[in-house]
């Protein structure tokens, strides 16, 4: 299925952009290169005067040389360098690392509704139904990194919204068709940046949103409630943010050529000067691809804002389902897997003698229950002798036989491994004079793709079989293909999407990811109203759309991350991060495990802690406060000595130093809301410890609860933690034992409760 992920990246998107892939030869073509220098200069007088000498030399070369220089958040810029330049000015003073400038890939209504459900069933802690809306997430600032803002939009209007907050020290840039008016109370800032060419002419740029993808994002974290929005009457409902009440800064990063590392560094340098209180990036590298700290935009733009106290939610790939796909790994970073909602599009396929098959995708088709088409295999379609029976089976292109096809339904499988997409076997099927498509595919029934006005609908395997016995039993096949309907309470839900990377992550063994999952499949959201590529035949274009994806279940954290930040101003990203985690779901709407597509039992290589709660989160009872020092070891264990860390960090602790022989122990130390072990032995056994913070009753008494696998020893001590006014701080430790050899990873949690508090911590333990 690494085709279909594929598919999702560059068409359920709207994505044409560059894969990492081709970055190297990208950054070759073009020249530029990013220079890090570590910590903003106002921390480090010499890296100010190391930077400054850097950008004067370079333009005296060529005056327009710097692309964009960071100075507010960290110290750097991006230049046109040669390769010969590139490696002298790594070797320079204050130069932490030189790289390619890379290019990285982008990554509703009903879904918020079940998610409260979902919180509901589970802890029994619903938010006041009596709340204004407007009032969730009130005065939180979300910036999202992304392809633009489609300002018109009804998500985005600003009734009922307070003043812009006086800490907001951000712009709102004239562009090409966007000036300044067109932000306001609820979208308080939208920059963009502009490319240009070699000579140093830049190209008209603008933060108006031409693809749609950072219209949805933005409206699906915070947009304002729409009554009676739908696509085209699909999934109707009121369409709101998680985090109605915050305001919107657009960082577009993102143009037609891709999302640059450059420009990417250059909206977090902004954004943190800007005054954000949570960050969302919809975007990341390919997985296997992502580059270690020093050369990776996103780690190095994340540990600048986390350092300066501002939350930065991350995507984390559409690669799935293999393992080690998962991307955005940094430790700082909360990473979002997939899931779907209780909401399914419907489309119902009638076999002769009336036999109903529920099927899925979206057709706007017009046929009906009374119209019966002749129904036929692609199998028995083949154009000629050459032809496959595979090829003719998944009618792929020009494969079948307009002779055979004209006027007839066709039944198609998916044998091709991925390489063609579904749109490429529906055009063949309608080039070729059929009426109707149906597609056997179990991965892409999960996930409603769109068919647009012609009749067509995606089955799973077991219905497939169904269908062919029934082609196979008759000498007049025929059916019908429903338009499609929209169904809620749909069981079960969620289930990790078959798209979603997948843990555990490619270079950090040590650090479980992904942290979270959210709703990401066939979402609701707001759209730009000029996409007539989108439109319907005869139909205006519409104003909002149904995406999927890893991109659309990050807003929905980056969402409760802002109402958490509204409701605990003073707390620190890494306690955010950890009331999202530790009061996480991990039961479905049958009161089972979370599955994945095939129908097995989720793992947190699936789900991270499970789904995102949008209540739990605000009273936590504990939280696991990430510092600074457990960051600055994790640089440790990647190899950086203590003065490389001096020049990124502008937080060293004066005791720090890194160990004489970093070992990757030192991440399975990090005070996280989760616990990996990895090179476990038989009989040998290793410790972790944790400290927990009460944000709870004063005098409160937490037990420790522990689900281990067979075959591992899990003990915790002590196994009661008492706080008190005194003690708000207490810590544990866990002793993790293999009492018999295991090939497979081994997952479980420890939860710790007070009988009204759970605050649970996934474990993976691996042999290897």
């Amino acid at each position: 299925m690494k085709g279909l992920s594929l598919f999702f990246c560059f068409s359920l998107f709207i994505v044409a952009f560059i894969r990492e892939a081709d970055s190297a030869s990208q950054a070759q073509n073009n020249g530029i290169y990013i220079v890090y220098m570590g910590a903003a200069a106002s921390s480090n007088g010499g890296t100010r005067h190391d930077q400054a000498q850097l950008i004067s030399s370079l333009i005296r070369r060529n005056k327009n040389a710097v692309v964009h220089s960071y100075n507010n958040g960290f110290s750097g810029f991006a230049a046109r360098l040669s390769e010969a330049e590139a490696k002298s000015m790594a070797q320079r003073p204050g130069v932490i690392s030189v790289f390619p400038d890379p290019v990285l890939q982008l990554h509703t209504t009903h879904s918020w509704d079940f998610l409260k459900y979902q919180t509901d069933e589970k802890i029994n802690s619903s938010p006041s139904s009596g709340s204004d809306s407007s009032l969730i997430g009130a005065d939180t600032i979300i910036g999202i990194l992304d392809t633009g803002i489609w300002p018109e939009s009804e998500s985005f209007n600003d009734k009922d919204m307070g003043p812009i907050p006086a800490r907001w020290n951000g712009t709102c840039m004239d562009g090409q068709d966007f000036g300044s008016s067109k932000c306001n109370k609820k979208i308080v800032g939208a920059r963009f940046y502009e490319e240009s060419d070699d000579s140093g002419i830049k190209i008209a740029g603008s933060a108006r949103d031409e693809n749609g993808h950072g219209t949805h994002v933005a409206s699906t974290a915070a947009g304002s409630p729409v009554a009676g929005a739908s696509y085209y009457g699909l999934a109707a409902g009121t369409a709101t943010g998680g985090s109605p009440g915050s305001r919107i800064a657009m960082y577009r990063v993102c143009t037609t050529f891709g999302c640059r590392g450059s420009a990417i560094m250059k909206a977090f340098d902004d954004a943190i000067a800007d005054g954000v209180d949570v960050l969302s990036l919809s975007l990341g590298s390919s997985p296997g691809l992502e580059p270690d700290f020093p050369s990776n935009p996103i780690a190095i733009g994340a540990f600048h804002a986390v350092e300066k106290g501002i939350v930065v939610v991350c995507s984390a790939g559409n690669s799935g389902p293999g393992p080690k796909t998962v991307v955005n790994t940094a430790p700082w970073i909360l990473t979002v897997a997939a899931t779907t909602i209780d909401r399914d599009f419907e489309t119902d396929i009638v076999l002769g003698g009336n036999k109903l098959i529920k099927g899925g995708g979206i057709n706007f088709g017009n046929m009906t229950k009374s119209s019966v088409y002749p129904l036929i295999h692609g199998n028995s379609t083949k154009s000629n002798n050459n032809v496959s029976e595979a090829d003719a089976r998944s009618c792929v292109p020009g494969s079948l036989d307009e002779n055979k096809v004209k006027g007839k339904i066709v039944l198609c499988e998916n044998l091709d491994d991925g390489e063609y997409f579904p749109s490429d076997k529906l055009d063949e099927v309608k080039s070729r004079g059929g009426v109707g498509f149906i597609l056997i595919d179990d991965d892409e029934r999960t996930v409603a793709p769109k068919f647009n006005s012609f009749p067509a609908g995606v089955v799973s395997k077991k219905d497939g079989t169904e269908i062919l016995a029934y082609i196979n039993s008759t000498r007049n096949p025929i059916a019908s293909i429903l338009p499609t309907v929209s169904i809620t309470k749909y069981k079960p839900a969620p289930v990790v999407a078959y798209f979603s990377s997948r843990g555990p992550a490619y270079n950090t063994p040590n650090l479980l990811k992904p942290d979270i999952t959210a709703p990401g499949v066939a979402i609701l959201a707001a759209w730009p109203g000029n996409d007539t590529s989108e439109a319907l035949p005869g139909q205006k274009p519409p104003i909002f759309n149904l995406l999927s994806g890893t991109s659309m279940s990050c807003p929905h954290v980056s969402g409760i991350a802002a109402t958490v930040k509204a409701v605990n101003p003073a707390w620190s990203p890494s306690a955010v991060k950890s009331a999202i985690m530790t009061t996480a779901i991990q039961i479905n709407n049958l009161k089972a495990p979370i599955t994945t597509v095939s129908g097995s039992k989720a793992t947190p290589y699936d789900i991270g802690a499970g789904e995102a709660s949008t209540s739990g989160p605000l009273k936590p009872g504990l939280v696991y406060e990430t510092d600074v020092a457990d960051y600055l070891q994790f640089l440790c264990s990647a190899g950086f000595n203590i003065s490389q860390i001096k020049l990124i960090s502008s937080t060293v602790p004066k005791d720090f130093s890194c160990p004489k022989n970093p070992t990757s122990e030192l991440v399975s130390n990090m005070n996280y809301p989760s616990i990996a072990i990895s090179s476990l032995k038989e009989n040998e056994p290793k410790k972790v410890t944790r400290t927990v913070t009460n944000t709870g009753e004063e005098a409160s008494v937490y037990t420790a609860i522990i689900e281990a696998p067979k075959g591992l020893e899990v003990q915790v001590i002590p196994s009661k933690l008492e706080f008190n006014y005194k003690s708000k701080k207490l810590s544990y430790e866990v002793s993790f034992k293999a009492s018999s050899p295991s090939k497979e990873d081994l997952f479980g949690s420890i939860t710790w409760t007070n009988g009204k508090y759970k605050v649970r911590s996934p474990f993976v333990v691996s042999s290897n």
